[in-house]
């Protein structure tokens, strides 16, 4: 029993490693990003232009804020 919750732990472990690289890659994609309560952060870069991202901040209490680590068209 030991060894199976030691072996899920580590693939948990393994899992949140992998998963943390992918996320700060593409929040880097985009130049403008939401913020807000449900938006906390730098956690939602997902738009190209500031008009988008005020689009899907209308209405909803969030802030768009230009995203600090945006460095241009990545491919």
């Amino acid at each position: 029993m030991r060894r199976i919750i030691a072996t899920s732990l580590v693939g948990v472990g393994l899992a949140m490693i992998v998963a943390v690289p992918a996320r700060a890659i593409s929040s880097t994609r985009y130049p403008y990003c939401l913020q807000g309560r449900s938006s906390p952060g730098l956690s939602n870069c997902n738009f190209a232009s500031w008009a988008e991202c005020r689009v899907m901040a209308s209405g909803r209490r969030l802030n768009c804020v230009a995203n600090p680590f945006y460095r241009g068209h990545h491919r």
